[in-house]
């Protein structure tokens, strides 16, 4: 057993490259160890920006055995073939196996000597390396086949145990030297194998494993300012590339002009992360400092020299900066605003413009119907037979703020003018500001706070864990921006498929939801998107109808997936759903909640069962109600082109649920259970007496949003239903009876229905 070091040197390899290279490294050679049968075990690979690094522990001698089967001819072949075969395969007849009238060669071929099986892995793997971007050079450089590497590679060290595995790559041959440092370390280190790799270049002043590298800074950084007094602004991303850029990290702090700080902190933040690497700092009152943290790649002898170089350069880069803020305060927003007809947004939906205008009317919209208001509306879903309560996170209105106009027109004003700063010169240098910098502007321009707050917060939310707004014009401005964005894809068939989202519609669908439930915003989704441009004047009605469609199963997959880490099961929400018409998200959800706690208990999975062994028994018989016309499940599938109705169990019994004719169906059916032409059964009398109670009880509660009463309504049928099942028959020889107790099991699948459509909830 001998352990097996890797170490690929070359020129910086760019700090975003080196998670994937790890990764990269350590697939190629497992994939490679397993082609030649040979055992892995404890795998580790390092990074540094010169070199990668993969050390394999307890590697065996040799690797595995293998048992080489070909086949050859017939057992009945002439004697010439199997002669050739023979000698094809270098075995004697004597070797050979005979199955099922054929020979076969089976060999056991030993394993090959571990340096033999490395010194082919380091050949593939060196060739196979696939990089975002790779170069050729040299002299090599100009035939096609040469190696490419994302920069030229300059040394290998390939050892097993303390042997050197032998590799040559156009004149680059492996060996067991590196080289430290580039500033602190001079000279070859000389390695004797893994054991001893880090050690030595450690020496060197190389900290080969990236997660120290990233520890130091992160802990290093926090250190120097809170020895100025200061606090770090942390940031996970900026200390993992800086220890992408870094082999010996060294935090250290510095100042910049207190005249910076009239720049937004977004700004400053920004300028520094991205065009140097830097961290910024809070002061006590929770302010941005004239302060910044970079890390330098050497132990400096004075360290105030690289911090001034580092000031100097930082300082420009802020005085960009400052002049971008100054230049684009001279220019209104409704100005910059005009330039956005020359942006195009999309060729199937139009200019910037005309998007920022779609989103001010649906924003107005939503304001004067009373969707989005100062007052958050009720929650659905009040238990206990008492009024729904509101939700105790919606945000109040803050009586000491007057508001300069109304809702709607603030809303209108703040859509207009929430995609001006895209054409600004701050949002060009830095795209990630863009509504920020917007929000800014308007706060300067002397706009209204709500208007800049909307403006400024209208993206969100952006991802999973970002601020959802309260606020009720940036709430408007932005579920109205969101659904433009989807409706108007939708609209122009760009939808989503597969994994590509290149619109991020998922995301935004997402976005949509928390903002809804966040707010309470009861409205009904169908309404909000039929008012939408696109929809109401496509060419052919029937493509609105089928965006809309189309729109409405995307949007019960995202509740789907969003509601999953709420552990909210998929099924429910498909049972709701599927009634139909149920496109307020609050309201779905409440029901959705509610069905859940009630679907968990002893009484909920046996009336589940109980109604699936209803709507089975309908199904089957094909059940036709006693006003002549056929059952709804009937319908149902003939409408999807069925000609027999299969006993499954578990197809929606009532696809049709909402056509007209049903609905007087199945009143037709209540009126005749209470005009019986015989004496009922005592199981089938107490299930009529048990919908009687049972079914207005839950129609009311449902109507009223009280859907935990509803699913106690529906507990109810649970000891009638599992009785009338054990004590009464169904397909009675009597036809007047049958037809009784078809219609009672109808009229029971229908008060179930009422709440949800059972069929579609699993188990």
């Amino acid at each position: 057993m001998a352990d097996f070091l890797l170490e690929l040197r070359c020129e910086e390899i760019p700090a975003r490259m080196q998670a994937g290279a790890r990764a990269e490294l350590e697939k190629l050679f497992r994939r490679e160890m397993g082609k030649w049968n040979a055992q892995v075990g404890d795998v580790t690979v390092w990074s540094t920006p010169r070199r990668l690094v993969l050390i394999a522990r307890d590697l065996p001698d040799t690797s595995n055995p293998v048992i080489e089967e070909t086949k050859g001819p017939k057992v009945s072949a002439p004697e010439q073939a199997l002669t050739g075969f023979l000698s094809k395969v270098k075995v004697t007849r004597e070797e050979l196996l005979e199955r099922d009238g054929v020979w076969f060669a089976v060999k056991n071929v030993p394993g090959f000597r571990m340096l033999e099986v490395l010194h082919n892995v380091v050949f593939s793997i060196v060739w196979d390396f696939a990089w975002p971007k790779s170069m050729r050079w040299g002299e090599q450089s100009r035939m096609m086949n040469s190696l490419r590497w994302v920069r030229p590679l300059s040394g290998i060290v390939a050892m097993l145990g303390k042997e050197t595995v032998p590799a040559d790559f156009d004149g680059l041959e492996s060996g067991n030297t590196t080289y430290g440092h580039r500033f602190h370390a001079s000279g070859p280190v000389t390695i004797d194998g893994a054991d001893d790799y880090i050690a030595k270049l450690r020496n060197a002043f190389v900290i080969v494993n990236h997660e120290e590298r990233q520890d130091i800074i992160r802990e290093g950084a926090a250190k120097v300012a809170a020895e100025a007094g200061l606090t770090l602004i942390a940031d996970e991303g900026l200390v993992i590339e800086n220890a992408g850029l870094t082999e010996n990290p060294v935090p250290l702090l510095g100042r910049f002009d207190e005249a910076f700080l009239d720049v937004p902190p977004e700004v400053i933040q920004l300028t520094a992360r991205v065009n140097q690497k830097y961290f910024v700092c809070e002061d006590a009152k929770g302010k941005l400092a004239n302060a910044f943290v970079c890390t330098a790649n050497i132990a400096p002898l004075d360290p105030a020299v690289v911090i001034d170089g580092n000031r100097k350069v930082l300082a420009a880069r802020l005085s960009d900066a400052r002049f971008f803020w100054e230049q684009d305060q001279k220019t209104p927003l409704a100005v910059h605003d005009e330039k956005l007809s020359r942006i195009t947004f999309h060729e199937k939906l139009g200019t910037v413009a005309d998007k920022a205008l779609r989103v001010a009317k649906l924003a107005r919209w939503l304001c004067e119907e009373g969707i989005v208001a100062d007052t958050p509306l009720p929650l659905a879903g009040g238990a206990g037979g008492g009024p729904a309560s509101a939700r105790p996170d919606a945000p109040t209105p803050d009586p000491s703020r007057k508001r300069e106009g109304s809702l709607a027109d603030l809303a209108e004003q703040a859509a207009r003018l929430c995609k001006a700063d895209l054409v600004t010169e701050m949002v060009g240098e830095f795209p990630e500001l863009q509504g920020l910098m917007g929000g800014y502007y308007a706060a300067k321009e002397g706009l209204p706070q709500e208007v800049a707050e909307a403006i400024r917060d209208h993206y969100k939310p952006v991802g999973q864990g970002d601020d959802v707004p309260t606020a009720p014009v940036t709430v408007a401005v932005s579920l109205a921006d969101k659904l433009d964005t989807l409706v108007s894809f939708f609209a122009v068939d760009e939808k989503p498929t597969g994994s590509k989202d290149p619109f991020a519609l998922r995301r935004q669908t997402l976005a949509i939801i928390a903002l809804v439930l966040k707010n309470g915003l009861r409205f009904r989704l169908g309404t909000a998107i039929g008012r939408h441009d696109f929809l109401v004047t496509l060419d052919a009605p029937t493509s609105g109808t089928a965006a809309l469609d189309a729109l409405f199963d995307f949007f019960a997959d995202r509740l789907k997936v969003q509601q999953r880490e709420a552990g909210v099961r998929h099924d429910l929400i498909d049972a709701v759903f599927a009634l139909g018409g149920e496109d307020d998200l609050v309201r779905l959800l409440a029901r959705v909640h509610a069905l859940q706690a009630f679907v968990t208990t002893e009484d909920g999975t046996n009336l589940l069962a109980g109604y699936k062994r209803a709507a089975n028994i309908l199904k089957k018989e094909g059940y036709q109600g006693p006003t002549g016309a056929p059952d709804p499940m009937v319908l149902a599938s003939l409408k999807d082109g069925n000609d027999t109705i299969p006993d499954t169990g578990e197809e929606d019994p009532l696809a049709m649920v909402d056509d007209p004719d049903v609905g007087e169906i199945l009143a037709a059916e209540a009126r005749d259970n209470s005009a019986l032409s015989y004496t009922p059964e005592e199981a089938e009398k107490a299930l009529i007496d048990a919908l009687d109670a049972a079914a207005p009880r839950a129609a009311a509660a449902v109507e009223a949003e009280r859907f935990a009463d509803a699913m106690a309504a529906l507990a109810t049928l649970r000891a009638p239903i599992d009785r009338f099942f054990e004590e009464v028959t169904v397909n009675d020889p009597q036809a007047d009876k049958r037809a009784a107790r078809l219609a009672l099991l109808a009229r029971f699948r229908d008060a179930v229905h009422r709440v949800a459509d059972f069929s579609r909830i699993e188990g």
